[in-house]
C-alpha cells in the first residue's frame, strides 16, 4: 500500500513540520534556546543587581556595608528605591573625618604630656602583645578564683 497525499493537501509541506513518530527539530531548538535566554537573563539581573556593591568596595568598610545591606533589602523586597539609593551612595565619595581628628586628638595629648592610647584597630606587636595577653590571663585567674586563689600554708 503507498501512502497517498489528500487532494486538497499542499503538495509542499514546510520543513518544521514533520511527520507522526518523528522528533520536532523546531521544539527542542526552542526549547534549548528558551533555557540559554533565562539562564542568561537571570545571569545579567543578577550581575546588574550588584553593580552597587562592586562600586562601594572600592570605597570605605562602611559604606560599602551599607550598600550591601540596601542591595539585600531591594533584591528580597523587590523594592527598586533600595537599590537606587545603595547605586547614589556607591557613587558618593564620602569624606574620612575619624583620621584627621585620630590625628588631632593624638598631637594634642602628645602636647599634654599623656600616653597616647593603642590604636584598638592595630594588633599589639612583640612582647607587648605577650604582657598584654599574660596581664589578662592573670586578672582572668584572679578574678575566677577569688579568694580561693590564696595559698595557706600548713606548716
Amino acid at each position: 500500500m503507498s501512502e497517498s497525499i489528500h487532494p486538497s493537501a499542499p503538495h509542499h509541506l514546510p520543513s518544521f513540520i514533520t511527520a507522526p513518530g518523528d522528533t520536532d527539530v523546531l521544539m527542542v531548538a526552542v526549547g534549548i534556546f528558551l533555557i540559554v535566554a533565562v539562564l542568561a537573563v537571570g545571569n545579567f539581573y543578577l550581575h546588574l543587581h550588584s553593580l552597587p556593591e562592586r562600586i562601594a568596595h572600592k570605597s570605605q568598610k562602611f559604606q560599602f556595608e551599607i550598600v550591601a545591606v540596601l542591595g539585600l533589602l531591594s533584591l528580597f523586597t523587590h523594592n527598586h528605591l533600595f537599590w537606587v539609593m545603595g547605586l547614589f551612595l556607591a557613587m558618593i565619595d564620602l569624606p574620612d573625618f575619624s583620621t584627621p581628628l585620630r590625628r588631632i586628638a593624638g598631637s594634642v595629648e602628645k602636647m599634654a604630656g599623656v600616653p597616647p592610647e593603642p590604636d584598638p584597630t592595630e594588633a599589639p606587636v612583640g612582647d607587648t602583645a605577650h604582657a598584654v595577653a599574660t596581664g589578662e590571663a592573670k586578672a582572668r585567674i584572679e578574678k575566677a578564683g577569688g579568694a580561693k586563689s590564696e595559698v595557706h600554708s600548713h606548716a
